[in-house]
């Protein structure tokens, strides 16, 4: 069983272990030299710095992490040992709880993604062609709406 909490600086180590399985698992349309620079952005900019939720077990070890920002999903990875068992659910579960709408982007590529967050009821709203950084890596605007 997991529960959520708030992040701490004890987690940054955790959390990118968390993100670098999840990347891995996920984007292998990433280059390795995109690979490369976006890894060393996220381990010493992104999640030092980040508010974000992690979804931790029994230990208090984290699995997961949602980090956002008003009615945004910046970012939500689960460790790739752990996909299948709720994580990802319960991180976007409580993020719906007060909310209208939420918006995501997710790659285009990532096609697992993808249908994850069209089995939590996020339907396509946009597209863009390239990433947040201007590389070739297209994103799906995806909304969810409460109904």
């Amino acid at each position: 069983m997991f529960t959520l909490r708030p992040s701490s600086s004890k987690d940054v180590q955790r959390n990118f272990e968390i993100w670098r399985s999840a990347v891995l698992a996920t984007h292998g349309f990433l280059s390795g030299r995109d690979f490369h620079e976006i890894s060393t952005l996220v381990e010493t900019s992104y999640l030092p710095a980040a508010a974000l939720v992690v979804a931790v077990d029994e230990a208090d070890v984290p699995h997961g992490f949602m980090g956002t920002t008003e009615d945004t999903v910046d970012a939500l990875f689960v460790h790739a040992e752990s996909r299948g068992k709720g994580i990802g659910r319960l991180l976007l579960q409580s993020f719906f709880a007060n909310r209208k709408q939420v918006m995501l982007d997710v790659n285009e590529e990532n096609s697992s993604g993808r249908m994850f967050y069209e089995k939590m009821g996020f339907q396509v709203a946009g597209r863009s062609d390239l990433d947040d950084a201007g590389r070739p890596y297209p994103l799906l605007h995806m909304r969810w709406r409460r109904s």
